[in-house]
Parts: C-alpha cells; structure tokens; sequence
C-alpha cells in the first residue's frame, strides 16, 4: 500500500510561519500530481497547492502569495511552506498523490493538524 508520511504540523501564532513536508514512494512521487489538501471543523476539504512532476505548481487563491509548495526530488518528499499565518488557517492539512491520467489511483496522508492562535 502507498504510504504518504507527512510531519510538521503544529501550533503558532498568527504571522507565524511553518512548514509541512510530505515524503512518498520514489515510483509513485516520479509521476504523481502531489499536493496537500485542508480541511478545517464542519468544512469540506480544499485544495491549498498542487505541484506536477514537473514542478508546475497551482494555488488557492486564499493562500496564493503567502504558501509556497516545492519538491525536494533526491528526497521523494514534497513541502508547504506557510507564511503570514491566518486563524482561518487552522485546519488538518493532508498531502494527497494523484496519477496524472484520469485519477484511478488517489492516496491521502493521515493528516496533520496546523493550529494558527494566539
């Protein structure tokens, strides 16, 4: 089974900044769309930022200029950085894999949680 290991998740204050990194299989992280994905208390989840194999990446207009997500390809493994971080950020973030040709295949990570307060 395709495991997606996420880490990073935490609590900070409003303005403050984290970061969340998502390391996948070498197979499925070579071809895969990898993203990560929020879902705050009686909301649905939303995507926040997606980035292809071949680093074209696609926002959120709600974090589009103060997230950022990346790929470290010698690590298999994908990041978030967060910035100017909001309450309405608060949310569980899951990292997500998707094939790229139709989406038969679709893996989550456990999720991990980003508490934004003071």
């Amino acid at each position: 089974q395709v495991q997606l290991v996420e880490s990073g998740g935490g609590l900070v204050q409003p303005g403050g900044s984290l970061r969340l990194s998502c390391a996948a299989s070498r197979s499925i992280f070579r071809v895969y769309i990898m993203g990560w994905y929020r879902q705050a208390p009686g909301k649905e989840r939303e995507l926040v930022a997606t980035i292809t194999s071949a680093g074209s990446t696609n926002y959120a207009d709600s974090v589009k200029g103060r997230f950022t997500i990346s790929r470290d390809d010698a690590e298999n493994t994908i990041h978030l950085q967060m910035n100017s971080l909001k309450a309405e950020d608060t949310a569980v973030y899951y990292c997500n894999a998707k094939d790229p040709w139709g989406g038969a295949f679709n893996y989550w990570g456990q999720g991990t949680q980003v508490t934004v307060s003071s």
